[in-house]
């Protein structure tokens, strides 16, 4: 089977917004990578609006014949918003106001999730698919299961940042293991976070392995190369991993 690829069209959006403009447009950007490769097209809405507005993701919702994939925090608001803008898909990570960029995956090893288990059912009820985004471990996996997430994300925060063969591969093998018991479990499986040119068919070539979803590697290439090849290229380059 055929492993997908999720363009996300976040950093795009923080262009724009470093001057308040309507260009680059993340709508026009989510066409040219659907057009190129793309097979869902993928943004995260945070509490703070740095990037990815409210509007960006309705426009996405009705302009683009594709699937689109929200990612978001759990908190009410976010939920509501879910619930109104009806994208394929939702994927849970945590999010932090100081940070750059999400940090790893939720903490699902800590304190009650009852909150997380009722987003989950309301957006399931309404049709929405629920994804969580974890570290490659078995007790975040098997918790992700427990509280009605269809599909996880494994974070491949680790794996990109470590240097050096041995280090790269036990890391690999963390995520070959999550992947394992996910499919176990009937979980549809992903991973993203700083996967690039160079370390992206590893983790492609991942047994049961279904989507993988890119953002900032694309989009820095597109710089030199336009959005259309960048796109291409990394769609054949996991393409080719099988």
């Amino acid at each position: 089977m055929a492993v997908k690829l999720g363009v996300n069209i976040d950093h795009v959006a923080t262009l724009r917004q470093a001057r308040k403009s309507v260009d680059p447009d993340p709508i026009a950007a989510a066409k040219v990578a659907r057009t190129n490769g793309a097979d869902l097209i993928v943004c995260h809405l945070r509490a703070d609006r740095r990037h990815v507005q409210d509007a960006d993701v309705l426009k996405l919702r009705g302009e683009v014949k594709t699937q689109l994939h929200l990612e978001m925090a759990d908190t009410p608001e976010m939920v509501a918003f879910a619930l109104k803008a009806k994208p394929d898909s939702v994927c849970f990570v945590p999010e932090s106001p100081k940070e750059v960029t999400t940090e790893g995956g939720l903490n699902l090893k800590q304190g009650s999730q009852s909150g997380l288990e009722k987003s989950i059912k309301k957006l399931t009820a309404a049709g929405i698919g629920v994804s969580i985004f974890v570290d490659p471990d078995a007790v975040s996996v098997r918790i992700a299961k427990n509280l009605g997430a269809d599909t996880v994300e494994l974070c491949t925060t680790s794996y990109a940042g470590v240097q050096g063969k041995l280090k790269q591969n036990a890391e690999l093998e963390k995520l070959e293991l999550a992947a394992y018991l996910a499919h176990e479990l009937g979980l549809e499986l992903h991973a993203g976070h700083d996967l690039d040119y160079h370390n992206v068919q590893a983790v492609a070539r991942i047994p049961h392995m279904e989507c993988l979803n890119i953002g900032f590697a694309i989009m820095a290439r597109s710089m030199f190369t336009g959005l259309r090849a960048a796109v291409g290229e990394m769609k054949k380059l996991i393409a080719s991993a099988r």
